[in-house]
């Protein structure tokens, strides 16, 4: 008897473990492996948890993500694989570089004609431009699409020539004294006026190529990035830091007289230069790629000054100039310097990611393209807009 009943106890067992099996979902099951099974030393062998269903609105910035891939792959590229390129090879570049950082591979047919089109314009003394007229800002563009490609190394000594290229067009001290304003800054390529757009794409490509933020570039560079900030301190001893002072950054830093009454977009009646919010966003990514910390008063300046302008409908100061560039310099910001949500001037808690992506949602247009109405800076041209729009929406993963 005693041996009946354990029989008819082990068999009860039996069939309660067979039916818990087979109401038990198949991702809430641990897996256990056996002893021939275990995974070599070194190797975590313990289930790993089921993925968290995504967000609603991280589902929606995947449905945009797909429909402007879509149009730069069906409508955009040419059969050269190049992208407007009545504009030189910056928009390839752009657009390439938003399709990768979106999750394609450079295997990808359209990612695969873009690098090889790309290629075509690299020349003998290392930059990567077209007809020279902006040739830093070209290179630089380029520099950060061939190092998102780059994992095998294939592009790696095209991108130590470019790098030398776009360093030597920086004024440094053979050119300017480091007290000069336009010190540590590069324009669009060779003699003339450096901007903040231009040496913050330098920034970032040399970073892009794992340059180190100690780097005498980028140092150089950071001081004139602090000059072009309204922050009355010992960063900026020009003329205008005092002139505002609210902690927002300009586009270049005039040598000459100005005369306030020529463009109030620019200048106030005392003759400060106006903060906008490309200008700041690009500022604030240059600050942090150049190795400064939150607790520096010029990153505390530039977020403050965010802080009180926050928007994604418009690029304040500009209204819808230059809007969809100011998307990429919000997002790419506001990523890098790792900042979650941020508070507006009412004292609103944002996450900016979802009100980022919901805006883009908004604009996007029926064939999957952006476009801007305001043809300021070529952001009437689909392909430029989309690009910059797929850009932002990778830092809003």
């Amino acid at each position: 008897m005693n041996l009946r009943r354990k029989f008819r106890h082990a068999r009860r067992k039996f069939v309660l473990a067979l039916s818990l099996a087979a109401v038990t979902p198949a991702f809430a099951t641990t897996n256990v492996l056996s002893a021939q099974e275990k995974l070599p030393t070194g190797q975590d062998n313990t289930a790993q948890p089921a993925e968290s269903a995504p967000s609603a609105s991280e589902k929606q910035r995947r449905q945009l993500v797909e429909k402007g891939f879509q149009f730069l792959a069906q409508q955009g590229q040419s059969e050269a694989g190049t992208f407007s390129d009545r504009a030189g090879p910056g928009v390839t570049a752009l657009a390439i570089t938003s399709t990768i950082r979106n999750g394609h591979s450079v295997n990808d047919p359209t990612v695969a004609a873009g690098l090889k089109a790309l290629e075509g314009f690299v020349k003998p003394d290392g930059g990567i431009y077209g007809n020279g007229r902006i040739k830093n800002y070209e290179t630089c563009v380029a520099m950060v699409c061939f190092a998102e490609a780059n994992k095998t190394g294939k592009y790696s000594k095209l991108l130590q020539r470019a790098k030398a290229f776009v360093t030597d067009l920086q004024y440094a001290e053979g050119e300017r004294d480091p007290s000069d304003p336009w010190y540590g800054g590069v324009g669009y390529g060779g003699a003339g006026r450096p901007d903040l757009s231009n040496t913050a794409y330098m920034i970032e490509a040399l970073r892009a190529v794992e340059t180190q933020a100690s780097d005498p570039a980028i140092q150089r560079a950071l001081a004139f990035v602090s000059r072009c900030q309204n922050l009355d301190s010992q960063y900026n001893d020009t003329a205008f830091a005092s002139k505002i002072d609210d902690g927002g950054f300009y586009y270049e830093i005039p040598t000459t007289k100005i005369d306030p009454s020529t463009s109030d977009e620019r200048y106030t009646e005392n003759g400060g230069l106006r903060s906008y919010g490309s200008m700041t966003y690009t500022g604030l990514k240059s600050m942090i790629f150049a190795g400064l910390t939150p607790e520096d008063k010029r990153v505390k300046a530039a977020v403050e000054w965010i802080e009180n302008h926050y928007t994604v409908e418009k690029n304040p100061g500009m209204g819808t100039a230059g809007l969809y560039y100011y998307y990429h310099t919000f997002a790419a910001a506001l990523k890098t310097a790792g900042i979650q949500k941020l508070k507006d001037s009412d004292g609103f808690e944002h996450d900016w990611r979802a009100d980022l992506i919901a805006e883009l949602a908004r604009r996007q247009n029926d064939d999957g393209s952006w476009s801007n109405d305001n043809q300021r800076w070529f952001e009437n041209d689909k392909n430029l807009a989309t690009s910059f729009a797929l850009m932002a929406l990778s830092y809003c993963d």
